[in-house]
């Protein structure tokens, strides 16, 4: 959930603390954030550039993995993020963990100003990190709320457009992060989808309490998330590949670890500064599974969120969203998740997981 990049081992372990009936989507080519900011006096200068004019599809980088609905990052770029904004006609909703991203601002800015109702709400615990947003949003016309105590953290990355669209991320909106991050977007039209973000979106909005609508398709924390990973795990019968950020929930390592020994293929591509996961690690090739990491203060860094399981075959199925593998993020938070079953995209995200899986250090 956090991003402890250079920060000291100490306050890494401190903040360690943080935690689809299948949507077939195509492809498209919590760890927080906590790497210093560099604010400037002119962020948000009128002259900048303003993405809620682009008119033209989301145009990835080369070599990206898109085409549609699923958005690979670093590769894809936040087009999409801006383009869907940009092209609001009566609603905008926007949760987010953390928003430091100018040109996103800047639409939601837009949008108000041509009379689209734009609602965000901002994690409260991350005030201090997304106070530059609210002031700016604020001042153009935005309704920007901060999140409920009753949550550890608001840690749900989603965007809503018109209450027939909704993206769902495991990437927050830190403009700094995005050259270097792995993360990957979903772009959802299921209409029962919609209206149960919709649904739990105004709820939180309004510090009211909500029984989240899930349907077959989405993960929510604190309720049902837990449960539909470990279902997820536990039916794998072939294989099972998960990118983590954070994974130090024991029910969810023991359930790896359970399905490494009846012999399940289970890989692993993690982060893992300050050999902070090491224990968990360790039980996990101890049996059987295969783990590798990243580790570096400001190099490439794994924040999605991912159980992809028996890709290839009439089974596979694949969790993405913003749910690390802590219980912070699966019984405290507010996340949001869902499950994917189109042939497409997992083959997609098994081929972006095996060349950063084969890139990373083994741990041993």
């Amino acid at each position: 959930m956090f991003r402890p990049r250079a920060v000291a081992a100490v306050a890494a372990a401190a903040l360690a603390l943080a935690g689809c009936k299948s949507l077939g989507v195509t492809v498209t080519n919590e760890h927080h954030h906590h790497k210093a900011r560099h604010h400037h006096a002119a962020k948000h200068h009128p002259s900048k550039h303003h993405p809620g004019k682009h008119g033209a599809a989301p145009k990835p980088a080369a070599g990206a993995t898109v085409a549609g609905d699923f958005y690979t990052e670093p590769q894809a770029g936040f087009s999409v993020v801006y383009q869907l904004i940009g092209h609001a006609k009566k609603t905008v909703d926007l949760v987010i963990f953390e928003l430091d991203d100018t040109d996103a601002e800047h639409a939601l800015g837009d949008a108000a100003h041509r009379g689209v109702r734009v609602r965000v709400v901002l994690d409260e615990r991350e005030k201090n990190k997304n106070s530059d947003a609210a002031d700016y949003l604020t001042a153009h016309g935005v309704k920007v709320v901060w999140s409920s105590d009753k949550y550890r953290y608001t840690h749900q990355k989603t965007l809503v457009v018109d209450g027939v669209v909704a993206l769902i991320m495991s990437a927050n909106l830190t403009s700094q992060y995005y050259a270097d991050t792995r993360d990957f977007l979903v772009r959802d039209t299921r209409a029962a989808d919609v209206s149960a973000i919709e649904k739990v979106f105004t709820a939180d909005f309004e510090h009211r309490d909500v029984d989240p609508p899930t349907g077959a398709d989405l993960l929510w924390s604190p309720t049902n998330a837990k449960d539909r990973m470990l279902a997820l795990i536990n039916g794998a019968k072939h294989s099972i590949r998960v990118y983590d950020e954070e994974l130090s929930d024991s029910t969810i390592v023991t359930a790896l670890a359970d399905a490494a020994k009846r012999g399940v293929s289970v890989q692993v591509c993690s982060e893992n500064q300050y050999g902070h996961y090491d224990k968990q690690f360790t039980k996990l090739t101890d049996a059987g599974a295969k783990v590798t990491y990243f580790s570096s203060s400001h190099g490439f860094y794994i924040h999605a969120k991912v159980i992809e399981v028996d890709e290839g075959t009439s089974r596979a199925q694949m969790y993405v969203g913003s749910e690390n593998f802590t219980t912070n993020s699966l019984r405290l938070n507010r996340e949001l998740g869902l499950i994917l079953t189109g042939p497409a995209v997992l083959r997609s995200v098994a081929r972006t997981f095996a060349g950063d899986f084969s890139k990373a250090t083994p741990f041993h």
